[in-house]
């Protein structure tokens, strides 16, 4: 039989093949395979890695019978996944002994230059191989993403493990790419050309790694997954030395010499799980254990002790004081003791900002355990890439973002079969611990926590098997007080945030040992006597109260005014109050202007103005005809009056008489530090995204700041929540590597920078024109740690700044009196408190769950939402029309909707997911507002709606939403067979 023979062929050569088959994406395209199998062989694959999977994949595949047309199937998805020398064996059609040998050969070749051909420009050659046809799409969008996350390096071991797999040939055109690419150099190096000799640097880098390979060679038998499983090496099996005498034996199945890049190949299922490793890192990583050793200073130690029994702790101690390396220390008694006596043993870290994942696993936990444990990290920027309850089945330690672990301790609940629960892990480290509150991710997995501790009570009553439940370890630098205004106020916040962590007590540092903290001052510039500019805008604002005859109760430029003209928009939304909608939207930018006239300079307030008008002039001309859209009289007012005073604004901006005083106070300040200290470098904390920017730009383009050796760049928030495209985490990482590494020696940052940053070399902080609460506070003077450092407030005169400071400085010697005292109160009466308030706690989440479902919105039908255009007030759509993809994105995909919008260019950036993309956004063909986006989801064009862009209609109510978790309707999921089905996509695409 014909199947007989296709399995003989496999069982011949398996060998060869178990090396070159990439399971993952092989199982997604086969189908002739029952799900149990595939589960068998995933598990295989999460377990023991790629070769395995693929041994285990061809034994199910030899063993058992299957439908007509399942070799055909097979070798359709290895060639369309990149395995074409899989797939060439596969069909009988082997190469002969001298061609297999040879292409053993450039493996190897591959592999002794792996340290010089990382070097390459991946991108470049990633394109021009891909155009080659020796990577396929798959390959090239992995290759690239991870150089785009790890950087260029990483993103070459995965493009060269990729290489090998392909059909014969590759080698020659791999060649032809580099030369394409304009890497003459490497092409010299592969093919061995003797005029270009080999720089002594890489000379030493190939001796070290054919001395690594000897060493490996002498070891006992290693299998080839054993070595791309040891997350901490980046040697490869493949023999050393003389390749001529080598190749000859090659074609009689040597197949061990086939080598992989240990780096690019762990993975779970098909895609990289390490995705941010280095070769810095890589290498500080396989230090001794000696060097990796953890040393706790006495009070480190005395901190420590209660967690090390066992016990939920609280660690209080100040910024720079060591909090995270003695969370490390505990972690790793932890997982000694427990794998000691033979228990199971999990650590998760949770932190609050994705920038804190890397660093936490760069400079403390991955530095310290990694040679003993298997550390993995897990945040927003790489987690849709990997299967996170495999990472957390695969790890002992897991650095996760809070609300990663909180959407996955939902999903059980939920009916999904890949949620985890908190009986996984044995111990949770909770950094910044202080934010475990009402609305937080960390509050809300600890609310899990403690509903699941009472039920233990009640459980152990009935003698019943208890849910275990993983110890607490809360790091904070400062808890607060709440906003308290009285000593047991105060108290009762600190008491409640040890409630919320189960905290046994709350451990500070003894008085004495305090840090020295940085000289404090207020630095206060002269009011304005002339703000021409600001009152030309104010003249503005009023000539627009008038049209929409507004009468507000506050000085525009101010927080108040802002909280004002935001309600009056949103009211105005609901009733379909145009004219207002509209005046009070274009009020939002003039008094967001004020404040960067008063904060910055006059001509970055000019500019965001007149972008804006420019973005909301572009929004009226349709991009498909050039007819221009619907101009109502209030716009057309509002851009006449705007135009009318341009002229006049620019004219004032030019004139540095009129600037800001607080801005002069702030130059003379970063020139007496930079011109004082022999290295300087610090941090000035603002409070928006624009002043952040417009500020690095002000230093940037100043002369007399480079003279002094000023290297200035801006760091903000990854939310897409503003007028500014965001940092994405990898811009986030580069910029404050910069930093620690003085190629950027002024940071110029909002709150994103205030907590858990370890910069330990910065030595001044300013707050310019800002002040928050206690907490910030501390963590912002915290930022200056050199034993000169100095931590300034710029504001004002008369701006209120240095009083709110004098507030917080209060607050402050409240919040340590209220840790002191609640850490002397004796062990029953902090207890009976502790279970006041946990209990406090459930009944509230219990009576907010009932509320919720009181209201019964999950039940009402989708069809009697309606939304409107926030913008005019023209229906769209009915909820009835709405799908979900992802169990996020709302999209429409009827042909009737397609009709009541425009499409235009994205200028934000693109973000790519799993499956679908970014794209352009769509906006009303009525008046322009902007909609929401086009997504590109498996190869189909969904509109994807934003709520806040419109008015929703649900029986006699009318809001407005600026979340679609807000609006508690569950719409039906996008079907997507039931779409392509419906709408003949098979018809467009060409027969033969």
């Amino acid at each position: 039989m014909a199947q007989d023979q296709e399995k003989k062929t496999i069982v011949c050569f398996r060998n060869r093949l178990r090396r070159l088959i990439r399971v993952g994406p092989v199982l997604d395209m086969i189908h002739f395979l029952s799900e149990e199998q595939k589960e068998r062989i995933k598990a295989k694959l999460r377990n023991e890695g790629d070769i395995m999977a693929a041994d285990l994949l061809l034994e199910e595949i030899i063993s058992k019978p299957y439908p007509e047309g399942w070799f055909r199937e097979l070798l359709t998805a290895l060639e369309t996944v990149g395995c074409k020398q899989a797939a060439n064996y596969m069909e009988n059609n082997p190469p002969s002994p001298s061609l297999e040998a040879e292409n053993d050969t450039y493996i190897r070749l591959i592999d002794l230059l792996n340290l010089t051909l990382i070097k390459m420009k991946t991108r470049d050659v990633c394109d021009c191989c891909y155009a080659l046809n020796i990577l396929t799409a798959d390959d090239r969008e992995t290759i690239l993403a991870v150089t785009e996350q790890q950087g260029n390096m990483a993103g070459a071991r995965v493009l060269l493990s990729r290489l090998s797999k392909n059909e014969f040939g590759w080698f020659s055109q791999f060649l032809d790419a580099l030369e394409k690419t304009e890497h003459i150099w490497l092409v010299k190096e592969l093919r061995g050309d003797p005029d270009e000799p080999r720089k002594s640097s890489d000379d030493a880098d190939i001796k070290q790694s054919l001395k690594d390979e000897n060493e490996l060679a002498t070891q006992t038998d290693p299998t080839l997954e054993d070595v791309i499983l040891d997350s901490t090496s980046t040697r490869s099996l493949s023999p050393p030395p003389n390749l001529a005498s080598d190749s000859s034996a090659q074609g009689a199945g040597l197949d061990s010499s086939l080598c992989l890049d240990s780096s690019a190949e762990l993975s779970t299922g098909d895609t990289d799980l390490d995705l941010y490793k280095s070769d810095e890192e890589t290498k500080s990583l396989d230090q001794s254990v000696s060097e990796n050793e953890i040393v706790l200073r006495d009070y480190q130690a005395d901190v420590a002790k209660p967690a090390l029994e066992g016990k939920n702790i609280i660690v209080c101690l100040p910024t720079g004081s060591g909090k995270t390396r003695v969370a490390v220390y505990i972690t790793k008694q932890h997982l000694e003791s427990r794998k000691l006596k033979g228990h199971p043993a999990k650590v998760v870290v949770l932190v609050n900002k994705v920038p804190l994942v890397e660093q936490h696993y760069k400079a403390e936990f991955g530095k310290f355990l990694k040679h003993e444990y298997s550390v993995e990290r897990v945040s927003g920027d790489s987690q849709l890439k990997i299967s996170f309850p495999q990472v957390v089945e695969k790890n002992d330690i897991i650095i996760c973002t809070a609300q990663i672990l909180e959407n996955f301790l939902a999903k059980p609940k939920q009916g999904d079969e890949d949620g985890i629960t908190l009986s996984q892990f044995t111990l949770m480290v909770i950094d910044e611990c202080h934010h475990t509150k009402k609305g937080e991710a960390y509050n809300n997995i600890m609310i899990r926590y403690l509903k699941q501790k009472h039920k233990n009570h009640e459980l152990q009553k009935q003698q019943k098997d208890l849910v275990p439940l993983p110890q607490i370890l809360g790091l904070t630098a400062s808890p607060g007080v709440g906003g308290a205004k009285t000593q047991q106020n105060a108290e009762e916040h600190i008491l409640r945030i040890c409630a919320n962590l189960d905290a046994y007590t709350i451990k500070i540092k003894p008085l004495g040992e305090e840090p020295k903290a940085p000289y404090k001052r207020i630095a206060s510039a002269q009011e304005r006597k002339e703000d021409p500019f600001g009152d030309v805008i104010k003249g503005i604002m009023n000539e627009i109260h008038t049209h929409a005859q507004l009468n507000p109760l506050c000085q525009p430029g101010t927080q108040n005014y802002e909280q004002w003209v935001v309600q009056t928009e949103q009211n105005a939304a609901k009733v379909g109050n145009q004219t207002v909608r509209v005046c009070a939207e274009h009020l939002r930018q003039y008094n967001e202007a004020l404040n960067q006239s008063n904060t910055i300079r006059m001509c970055d307030a000019f500019s965001f103005l007149n972008k804006y008008y420019s973005e909301e002039s572009k929004k009226k001309v349709s991009p498909d005809d050039d007819d221009t859209i619907q101009i109502t009289d209030t716009e057309r007012f509002l851009f006449i009056l705007f135009k009318a005073k341009k002229d006049r604004l620019q004219d004032l901006m030019k004139n540095p008489q009129y600037e800001n005083n607080t801005l002069a106070q702030l130059r003379t300040l970063i020139l007496q530090e930079y011109t004082t200290r022999t290295e300087a470098r610090g941090i000035i904390f603002t409070k928006t995204r624009l002043s952040a920017i417009a500020l690095s730009q002000w230093i940037q383009e100043n002369s007399k700041f480079a003279d002094v050796g000023v290297r200035a760049s801006h760091l903000i928030g990854g939310g897409d929540q503003s007028v500014v495209k965001p940092m994405t985490a990898a811009e986030q990482r580069e910029v404050l590597t910069k930093f620690r590494e003085g190629e950027i020696n002024m940071l110029i940052a909002t709150t994103v920078a205030e907590e858990g940053l370890d910069i330990k070399e910065c030595n001044f902080v300013f707050r310019y024109c800002l002040v928050t609460n206690e907490i910030a506070m501390i963590q912002a003077r915290g930022r200056g740690r050199a034993e000169d450092s100095s931590y300034t407030v710029v504001e004002e005169a008369g701006s209120g700044v240095a009083e709110r400071e004098s507030v917080n400085e209060y607050r402050e010697k409240m919040m340590n009196k209220a840790i002191t005292r609640v850490c002397n109160l004796s062990r029953e009466e902090y207890k009976k408190k502790i279970t006041e308030y946990q209990l406090q706690t459930i009944v509230e989440e219990i009576v907010k769950v009932k509320k919720k479902n009181k209201k019964g919105m999950m039940k009402e039908d989708p069809s009697k939402v309606k939304l409107t255009c926030r913008g005019c007030g023209v229906s769209v759509c009915s909820g009835e029309d709405i799908e979900i993809i992802e169990r996020m994105h709302h999209v429409i995909v009827t042909e009737a909707f397609r009709e009541l919008f425009t499409v235009r260019e994205n200028t934000a950036l693109q973000e790519r997911l799993l499956d679908y993309e970014a794209n352009e956004v769509i906006a009303c063909k009525n008046c322009g507002q902007r909609w929401g986006s086009i997504m590109l989801y498996k190869s189909i064009e969904c509109p994807c709606l934003n709520i806040k862009n419109f008015v929703v209609t649900y029986g006699s109510k009318t809001k407005v939403f600026s979340k679609w978790n807000e609006l508690a309707i569950r719409f039906p999921a996008f079907d997507y067979a039931h779409y392509v089905m419906t709408h003949n996509s098979f018809n467009d695409t060409e027969t033969d």
